[in-house]
């Protein structure tokens, strides 16, 4: 009895095996391939602008720039306050916009990221602000489905737009105490999405502002190979952010080093006591491109493991940060980001990390285009 009992069990996991691989093989797969592009920030997100303002801040042209440079894709931040009001109702100018360039991606060759930036239920930079409490969405579950309600009517809206030309990033930054209630949101979310559009390429970021840190503990839905994981990198900070005004360490005015150690022990005396402890890293690490590629081994590794496509969402440096530095840092990135297959998006076009100034209607830094470009 014992034997046909076994024999049994093994027969049921020969047929689960053989009914999954076939599943596997028979499943279809995205040609949503991207490698460089860039992020039309504060535009749909992070921006005041309203009406014609709006309107003709970014335009035909700018698509058509960014094909003949030879970007193949963008990263299209968006807000709910852009897109609802706070009852909910749609705002039409933000869809007819959004519409306006996801068409001017197609006309142009390029892909799409739609990437829901910050919503009212979760604003990612609300703890350094002061507003943490803001922040309801992992624990209230109103404020999830209220996300997932969001989404519903942006696939609404552009589910005709094809597979393999436009993805969805549901979540920015997200800023979860513990790691597993950000898995769990995947999993809600991801399951909502898929009974609407289950073809579509998802585009899932790590915990804690997309950390490469944080990047071993995301958990993804087995066997979904129309996902795309995300990461953002801006370290060393002192260099990229150096006399950004909203964090801490971009008050530090000594000089900077790259690469090498970034301080000296000369500039961390001269350093006001209040951002000595925040320079201290820099006085011994050394940074350089060994340094950038042991930081992204653990988001490499996570990729390997789901066989998904690596993805980093945001990186740059301020516009006042010294150009030489920038230029060395930026080649470093992008040696890693090739010798990995690793796809990204800068942070940004036209604003304050940006290539491009659309007063001038002229290249702020065109080195730096030439760079990322491989001109």
């Amino acid at each position: 009895m014992k034997r046909i009992v076994y024999s049994l069990a093994v027969l049921m996991m020969l047929v689960l095996t053989a009914c999954t691989t076939k599943s596997e093989q028979n499943q279809e797969v995205n040609d949503f391939s991207i490698h460089r592009g860039t992020n039309l920030s504060h535009w749909l997100s992070q921006s005041e602008e309203r009406g014609e303002a709006r309107q003709m801040h970014i335009q035909e042209d700018d698509f058509a720039r960014l094909d003949s440079l030879g970007f193949d894709f963008v990263r299209i931040p968006i807000d709910e306050v852009q897109f609802w009001d706070e009852e909910g109702n749609k705002l039409p100018e933000a869809w007819n916009l959004l519409t306006f360039a996801l068409d001017q991606c197609a006309k142009h060759h390029l892909r799409a990221i739609v990437d829901l930036h910050i919503i009212r239920s979760h604003y990612f930079n609300a703890v350094n602000e002061g507003a943490g409490n803001a922040n309801t969405l992992f624990t209230s579950e109103e404020s999830q489905q209220q996300l997932i309600n969001m989404w519903y009517e942006l696939s609404d809206a552009l589910k005709g737009y094809s597979n393999d030309s436009v993805a969805y990033e549901f979540m920015n930054e997200p800023v979860a105490e513990d790691h597993e209630q950000w898995n769990q949101l995947i999993v809600k979310v991801h399951k909502a999405l898929r009974e609407r559009e289950p073809q579509r390429t998802l585009v899932i970021g790590s915990n804690l502002w997309q950390g490469y840190e944080t990047m071993k503990y995301l958990k993804v839905p087995e066997g979904d190979k129309n996902i795309v994981l995300s990461f953002h990198y801006y370290n060393p900070m002192i260099l990229t952010h150096y006399g950004a005004w909203w964090t801490p360490i971009g008050r530090y005015t000594g000089q900077v080093n790259y690469p090498g150690v970034l301080v000296s022990k000369e500039d961390y005396e001269a350093a006001p006591d209040t951002l000595k402890p925040l320079l201290e890293p820099y006085l011994t690490q050394v940074w350089d491109v060994n340094k950038i590629r042991e930081d992204f081994k653990d988001a490499i590794k996570v990729a390997k493991k789901y066989d998904l496509q690596l993805f980093c969402g945001e990186w740059g440096v301020y516009e006042p940060v010294d150009r030489e530095l920038a230029y060395k840092w930026t080649k470093d990135m992008l040696s890693v980001f090739n010798e990995f297959n690793i796809a990204w998006t800068t942070w940004c076009y036209d604003a304050d990390f940006g290539f491009w100034d659309q007063q001038k209607n002229d290249f702020k830094d065109k080195p730096l285009v030439d760079l990322l470009t491989g001109k």
